[in-house]
C-alpha cells in the first residue's frame, strides 16, 4: 500500500503560501485591512481678522422704524406740530363746540338779569322813530299772550349772548384749527380773536345807531299822508332788529376773510384790485338786501362803509404779501398823511360851528345847522 503522507502535507505547503481562517482570526475584508481610519482631524484656529469663508453670515438688523413727527423730509416747524387722528379731531372738535355752547348759555343767563334796560335800548330807535312821526303814544304793541314772554325773555337775551359771547366762540374756533398751524402762526390768536370780534360788534353798533335807525323811520312813515297809522308788534319789529345787527355784522367781517384768502394764497392784492368792480357790484346787491328800505340813501349808507371794508381788507391783503417778499410798509409817510387828513377835517368842523353855527347831535349826520 503506498504510504498518503505526502498527500497530507500538501495543505501544510499551502499553509505557508496563505493564510489559514479560523474563528479567532479577524473577519474577512476586515475594516483594519481595507479600510483604516482616518487621522483625527485637528481644528485649526482663524484668525478674527480673517472672515469665515464656509458659514453663513448673519442676518443684518431690521432698520429702526422712525416715528412720524420725525420724518426726514419734514421741515423743524412741521417736526413740531401735532397729529391728530380722525377720531381725535372729531374728540376735538366736540370740546370745543360744548365749550362755545357754554359761554354762550353763560353771557344768555348774564343778559336775562338785565331784559327791561336792554329792552329800552334795543327798542329806542323805534321809540324815536315814532316821536319824528308824531305818533302818540309812541309804542310797540304784542298782539298774542306769549309774544312779548319769548321777545323780551328768550330771543333778547340770545342776540345779546352772541354778541357777548362772540369772543369767547372765536378763540374757540381759533384753538381748534390752531394744531394745525405752523409756531410763526399761531401767534396771530390774538390779533385774529380781536379784530374778528370787534368787526363783528362794530357791524352791529354801525346798523343800530345809523342804518336801523334811517330805515326804519322810512318804512314807518310809509302811508302816513293817506290815514295809515302803524302800529308795530315786538315780534315783527325785533325780527327785523336782528336781520339787520346780524347781517351788518357778518357783512363786517369782510377784511379778515379776505386777509385769510390772501394767506391761504387764493386771492392775492393785484387779483382783488383788477376785479374791484365785480366786488363792488357784489357789495351793492348785498347792501340792497339787507338794507331793510328799497331807496338809494339807505342802501348807500350799507353800501359805502362795505365798499371801504373791501379796500382795508386789500390793504392787509398787501401787507401780508409784502411781508412774504421781506419788503417793508412806508407807515411813516402814511401815518403823515392821515395825519393831515384828520388835521383838514377838523378844520372843516371848526369852520361850520364857528362860522355857521352848526351843532353836534347824538345821531347821524352828528353835525346839524
Amino acid at each position: 500500500m503506498p504510504d498518503d503522507k505526502p498527500e497530507q502535507g500538501a495543505p501544510e505547503a499551502e499553509a505557508t503560501e496563505s493564510p489559514v481562517y479560523n474563528s479567532e482570526s479577524q473577519p474577512y475584508l476586515s475594516a483594519p485591512e481595507l479600510a483604516p481610519e482616518p487621522p483625527p482631524v485637528v481644528p485649526q484656529t482663524i484668525p478674527s481678522s480673517v472672515p469665515a469663508v464656509f458659514s453663513p453670515p448673519p442676518a443684518p438688523p431690521p432698520p429702526p422704524r422712525t416715528p412720524p413727527e420725525e420724518d426726514e423730509d419734514e421741515t423743524p416747524e412741521e417736526k413740531g406740530m401735532l397729529r391728530m387722528s380722525f377720531m381725535g379731531h372729531l374728540e376735538e372738535l366736540r370740546t370745543r363746540l360744548l365749550r362755545a355752547i357754554i359761554g354762550v348759555v353763560l353771557a344768555f343767563v348774564l343778559s336775562i338779569t338785565f331784559c327791561k334796560p336792554l329792552w329800552n335800548i334795543i327798542s329806542a330807535p323805534a321809540v324815536q322813530a315814532l316821536k319824528n312821526l308824531d305818533i302818540n303814544p309812541p309804542r310797540l304793541v304784542y298782539l298774542t299772550p306769549m309774544e312779548g314772554f319769548n321777545v323780551i325773555y328768550i330771543k333778547l337775551p340770545l342776540l345779546v349772548a352772541i354778541f357777548l359771547g362772540s369772543p369767547w366762540v372765536l378763540y374757540q374756533v381759533w384753538a381748534f384749527i390752531s394744531p394745525g398751524l405752523y409756531k410763526r402762526e399761531k401767534r396771530w390768536a390774538v390779533p385774529f380773536v380781536a379784530s374778528t370780534a370787534g368787526l363783528f360788534i362794530s357791524g352791529g353798533l354801525f346798523a343800530y345807531f345809523v342804518a336801523f335807525r334811517f330805515g326804519l323811520e322810512f318804512l314807518l312813515g310809509i302811508g302816513r299822508d293817506i290815514n295809515v297809522s302803524p302800529m308795530v308788534s315786538i315780534d315783527t319789529y325785533f325780527d327785523l332788529f336782528v336781520n339787520v345787527t346780524l347781517g351788518v355784522g357778518l357783512v363786517f367781517e369782510m377784511p379778515v376773510i379776505i386777509f385769510f384768502l390772501t394767506l391761504l394764497r387764493l386771492a392775492s392784492p393785484r387779483f382783488l384790485l383788477r376785479h374791484s368792480r365785480y366786488a363792488i357790484l357784489a357789495i351793492t346787491i348785498i347792501a340792497a338786501i339787507v338794507t331793510p328800505t328799497p331807496d338809494v340813501f339807505n342802501m348807500m349808507i350799507f353800501a359805502v362803509p362795505m365798499v371801504l371794508l373791501f379796500f382795508v381788507g386789500v390793504f392787509l391783503s398787501y401787507l401780508l404779501v409784502l411781508k412774504r417778499e421781506g419788503k417793508s410798509f412806508p407807515w411813516t409817510k402814511v401815518l403823515l398823511v392821515v395825519l393831515g387828513m384828520i388835521l383838514l377835517m377838523a378844520g372843516v368842523v371848526a369852520i361850520l360851528i364857528y362860522r355857521y353855527h352848526f351843532h353836534f347831535v347824538q345821531h347821524w349826520p352828528f353835525l346839524l345847522p
